[in-house]
């Protein structure tokens, strides 16, 4: 019987515990911490054949409306080729950046990354030999509280801008479909693992 009992409690307190994370990535991914940095580090999304995706795009709207408020006179993008494209994330946000008024010499690129974890630390690099520290970082509500821990563990000082027009914010299906697959997520980052 204790056996049972001590079963039952760890589930639940496995059960309080996910709840609690999902909670804080909700919360957290309300916050918007921008203010004046070194740069704002724009998170890849799915692009197609050079055009970014209607989410990626909404990052970069996000990023280059920050940009022109003065945040940060350098905005880096991230992303590698996907299995199958012939584009990094990073080139199709920053072609769009441009088209968008950003100057060319204003923009970073980390072409590498797969996950955000190697894309951060491809970005971490990226400044520290430009002697860059603080960054405004661009990515879905969703992704915030992760992406803040990961920049943490890559050192660099992170304020998080979560886009505000994100399709997936828009739908609640999709917006609770993401939260719960990152909810997995940040235990994993936390971890190390991702």
């Amino acid at each position: 019987m204790r056996i049972a009992t001590g079963l039952v409690r760890l589930v639940i307190l496995g059960v309080a515990l996910w709840a609690l994370t999902v909670a804080a990535i909700h919360l957290y991914g309300r916050r918007d911490e921008a203010r004046r940095v070194d740069a704002i580090v724009v998170l890849g999304a799915a692009q197609y054949d050079g055009r970014p995706s209607p989410v990626l795009r909404a990052r970069l709207d996000h990023a280059v409306a920050l940009y022109r408020r003065g945040m940060a006179p350098v905005v880096i993008m991230t992303g590698g080729v996907g299995p199958g494209d012939t584009v990094s994330e990073a080139v199709a946000g920053q072609r769009y950046a441009v088209k968008k008024g950003i100057p060319p010499g204003a923009i970073l690129t980390e072409r590498t990354g797969l996950t955000t974890l190697q894309s951060m630390d491809g970005v971490a690099k990226l400044m520290r030999a430009r002697g860059l520290r603080r960054a405004v970082l661009v990515s879905d509500p969703f992704h915030m509280l992760r992406l803040k821990l990961m920049a943490m563990r890559v050192g660099i000082r992170g304020f998080t801008s979560p886009t505000p027009n994100s399709p997936i914010s828009r739908s609640r299906s999709a917006e609770r479909r993401f939260l719960i697959r990152e909810s997995f997520g940040l235990p994993a980052a936390l971890l190390g693992i991702r």
